[in-house]
């Protein structure tokens, strides 16, 4: 009972710091720049020393009144099998695409079509960002939509954007979408 009210004391005092605390994964294949966009969203800046993640990092950002407990997971073949565990009961499913390597771009759309196949992910809202838009032949937010095809999703609320991590372009209407990102209620799930 004593520790029923706490809860409800803390929750409570905790409301009236943050409106919410979204849980997100960052996702997609190899050398994206996942975790590079995760250090610019967190601190507004480029680090070139960004090293790529092996297996996961948990970073936390707060943005307003938002906090936001983002899931770096690498995307090399090894820790692809593992997404789908990371992304349940998550808020929002951040998926990361190189826009200029064009050769892994089949990839990337079997990788997040299949992703977002799984029963458990149903009804998460979905980010795909096409990052590194500063080099020369990036795709844009229309060939990202064709090349991974994005059209066929309705099964969720889906936004594209095309952005620098390094340059911080459209950095800012991306912490904008997420921001605004309803609190899903958890349900939990069986292993």
């Amino acid at each position: 009972m004593m520790k029923s009210y706490i809860t409800k004391l803390l929750d409570w005092i905790k409301s009236k710091f943050w409106n919410k605390e979204l849980e997100l994964a960052v996702v997609g294949l190899q050398n994206a720049g996942k975790t590079t966009l995760l250090g610019s969203l967190a601190t507004g800046e480029y680090d070139e020393d960004t090293i790529p993640t092996i297996g996961f990092n948990l970073k936390e950002i707060k943005k307003g009144k938002v906090g936001m407990k983002m899931w770096d997971l690498g995307g090399q073949p090894k820790f692809r099998e593992s997404w789908e565990k990371y992304c349940r009961n998550t808020d929002c499913i951040v998926f990361v695409v190189d826009s200029i390597d064009i050769s892994n771009m089949e990839m990337a759309r079997h990788q997040l079509h299949q992703l977002i196949s799984w029963p458990s992910l149903a009804g998460i809202p979905l980010l795909v960002l096409g990052n590194k838009n500063d080099l020369d032949g990036a795709l844009t937010e229309e060939e990202l939509i064709e090349e991974l095809n994005l059209r066929v999703i309705t099964d969720r609320k889906i936004a594209c954007f095309s952005i620098s991590a390094k340059d911080m372009v459209n950095i800012d209407i991306t912490m904008k979408w997420l921001t605004t990102l309803p609190k899903l209620s958890k349900q939990p799930q069986n292993e």
